[in-house]
């Protein structure tokens, strides 16, 4: 269901399939444990085009959440426009903003000057 690298002190979490409704709260847990586990490393979250599910975005939208009580600076790419602007709509706007991007590169580039 994702994945997890390191680049240049940016922890890329790739989600590569749509968790469904059922899968949801697996998927944000997946997520917050990863971030916990490499705090205080900027976040960067790709949603494939298989993963550009509205359970998908659930998820995102709840790590944004934990992530910002946390801190943690966090962004989201997606090439989906539709699926950036359901992001930028519904994100929690008591913390953090929640930054899309539509290339991976131009996140990871963002969150490491950002962090730096």
């Amino acid at each position: 269901m994702l994945s997890h690298t390191l680049e240049h002190g940016v922890l890329v979490i790739t989600v590569d399939q749509d968790p469904g409704v059922d899968g949801r709260a697996a998927l944000s847990t997946h997520i917050s444990h990863l971030v916990d586990a490499h705090r205080p490393a900027p976040v960067v979250i790709v949603l494939t085009e298989k993963a550009s599910s509205g359970a998908a975005v659930s998820a995102v939208l709840r790590a944004h959440q934990w992530c910002g009580r946390l801190g943690v600076l966090m962004s989201v790419v997606t090439h989906s426009a539709p699926v950036r602007r359901l992001l930028e709509d519904n994100a929690d706007t008591s913390g953090p903003r929640l930054v899309v991007h539509a290339r991976i590169d131009t996140a990871i580039t963002t969150a490491f000057t950002a962090a730096a």
